[in-house]
């Protein structure tokens, strides 16, 4: 005896969303909520092929790139027909502009854009990359030209960042298999079906698209206890929700719910705050020490994570890449910390030591605990999501590794994923370089200058998730977090310079400096012609990767998420979500 309402597709989330912006989006359930209602420009199938949504690329050469653009695309009253000169004029004067800052911006960077017809543009990049689409970078949403104008003629990033058409998604047309009708901005979204959604009358996607989509309305709730989404699940009052992996057996005896496993690219990892607001027990900051990390990595049992914390659904995590990627480096390429013999209180003391060797400040060890130069114990936090089941457990058990196999005094603490965000991960306050008229660096200001790897390095595009070198802080100090996993790209992992590619990375909330020449090992495999040859290209790199531990690399573990029975289009697969618009209940 079901409740399921099958006019509604609902599904819920832990905590609110901090934007609803398609320029300065980053998070990922946020993401989905976009999605509902304003598509991107291309997906990939469950055969990971290309499938067009608003616009089809072609190359020859990796290099120049054409963009044909789906005609009959419409904006919402007054902005009319999408064609190149949106998409033109949003990566020019907002991607590539000095100003806006958007979450697009390092995707951009370098590329000349070309206005070729009403609908075509082309893109040339420095270098050929044959694997562009699946880097996602070419990946835009549609935004109005006459929407942006007045911003970009003012530089107003504060105006664009807040501009309530672009919040609630008021332009998006037919854009999207539903209309935003609400977003409560502590709460989630409401929609309605879009009876003109554009790709009811595409002749190049699978036919069931073309009634698509199939539910009268969707909403997303948020409900902040992990409860109180099984038991809307249960219910029937949500469609899906995910299943903790201690359940999974308990959900797959209902007959009114299935259980898939979905493999997935986001990591469960241990951010470590290199920062000066980092590492709050003492003097000194041991995290920017490799062979500390490193003992920290050796501290931590995966496989007993896995087990205990997973019930077995992940894969140990040792390089920034997941097993099922066509560019995962030979195993006996990268060292295995916390497995085997790399695994244990004596080798991660042993490193721990090295460490202590490599600092200004005399950390040692008192017996089986770890103090600091006035004699006291080592003492750090955790942050996990606040109504996340999962992270705490997995908090507690990093807590209990790191105090028995290392001496660290580790407490457990929960926050609101937007809280975090927003105070302790980013800030939006930091200094900027000065620039000329044709925004040109004019000059850079001490406080983003700073030594590594023994060569002065300036930060000439500080971001809020790099806001400058290491003296450049959020608000709030911290040490570790579980509140985030990151997204490896297995499709295309040289989107993963984005983390990686210099201390001046675009995305380097931790503060973290490689000890290795990554911009150059990142270019080495740009040239590559083949998947081959960046294959090849990209072992030295993850090698690296997985001996700096630039994040404690813990587990990749799958998505298991649960389905009110009769829900079709959900598959165990990568691209579980591709078809979305045509899940319906049959």
């Amino acid at each position: 005896d079901t409740n399921t309402d099958m006019s509604t597709y609902s599904t819920a989330v832990s905590a609110s969303f901090t934007t609803l912006n398609p320029i300065y989006n980053t998070e990922n359930n946020a993401g989905n909520a976009i999605a509902r209602a304003l598509d991107q420009g291309y997906t990939f199938d469950e055969e990971n092929q290309y499938v067009p949504l608003l616009y089809d690329m072609s190359t020859e050469d990796g290099e120049v790139w054409t963009f044909e653009i789906r005609e009959g695309l419409q904006f919402s009253d007054p902005y009319g027909e999408v064609t190149a000169s949106d998409f033109v004029y949003l990566i020019q004067e907002i991607h590539q502009s000095s100003w806006a800052n958007s979450a697009a911006t390092t995707s951009w960077q370098g590329v000349s854009v070309e206005e070729t017809g009403e609908y075509e543009f082309q893109a040339t990049l420095e270098s050929p990359q044959l694997l562009w689409p699946e880097s996602f970078d070419p990946l835009l949403y549609p935004i109005p030209k006459d929407l942006l104008e007045p911003f970009v003629e003012e530089q107003d990033t504060e105006g664009l960042r807040q501009n309530e058409e672009l919040l609630e998604l008021q332009f998006a047309g037919n854009l999207g298999p539903y209309v935003l009708d609400e977003w409560q901005r502590d709460g989630g979204t409401q929609y309605s079906r879009n009876g003109d959604y554009y790709l009811q009358d595409a002749d190049d996607l699978p036919d069931v698209f073309n009634e698509a989509p199939y539910f009268e309305g969707a909403e997303i709730q948020v409900l902040g206890e992990q409860a109180s989404r099984l038991g809307a699940l249960e219910t029937g009052e949500v469609d899906q929700a995910a299943i903790p992996p201690e359940r999974v057996e308990e959900y797959r005896n209902n007959d009114e719910i299935y259980v898939n496993r979905v493999p997935q690219p986001y990591n469960e990892k241990i951010s470590l705050n290199m920062r000066d607001n980092g590492w709050t027990t003492g003097p000194g900051n041991m995290f920017r020490h490799k062979p500390f990390r490193q003992a920290m990595a050796t501290a931590i049992d995966k496989q007993s994570l896995i087990q205990g914390v997973f019930r077995d659904f992940a894969e140990t995590h040792f390089t920034w890449q997941p097993r099922f990627s066509n560019f995962y480096p030979p195993e006996e390429d990268i060292p295995q910390f916390g497995v085997g013999d790399r695994y244990g209180s004596e080798v991660a003391r042993g490193l721990a030591e090295e460490a202590f060797e490599q600092s200004e400040y005399d950390y040692s060890f008192d017996g089986e605990t770890m103090v600091d130069p006035d004699g006291n114990q080592v003492q750090l936090s955790i942050y996990h999501s606040a109504g996340q089941e999962t992270e705490q457990l997995m908090g507690e058990f990093i807590a209990q590794e790191l105090g028995n196999n290392l001496g660290i005094d580790v407490s457990v603490e929960a926050i609101d994923g937007t809280r975090f965000n927003n105070e302790y991960w980013t800030t939006t306050e930091f200094p900027t370089p000065e620039r000329n008229e044709d925004g040109e660096v004019t000059n850079v200001p001490d406080e983003l200058v700073d030594t590594v790897n023994g060569e002065e390095v300036e930060w000439t595009a500080p971001t809020a998730t790099n806001p400058g070198p290491r003296n450049v802080t959020a608000n709030e100090d911290w040490d570790m977090e579980i509140v985030f996993g990151l997204n490896t790209y297995p499709r295309n992992p040289l989107t993963n310079s984005a983390f990686f590619d210099g201390a001046t990375a675009f995305y380097n909330p931790v503060g973290y400096y490689p000890g290795f020449n990554a911009a150059e090992l990142f270019d080495t495999a740009q040239q590559a012609n083949s998947e081959e040859e960046l294959a090849d290209a990209l072992v030295e790199l993850f090698a690296n990767l997985a001996e700096e531990q630039p994040y404690i690399m813990l587990a990749f573990p799958d998505s298991t998420v649960g389905y009110r029975e009769g829900l079709e289009g959900p598959i165990e697969n990568f691209s579980n979500g591709w078809n979305l618009p045509a899940w319906r209940y049959e």
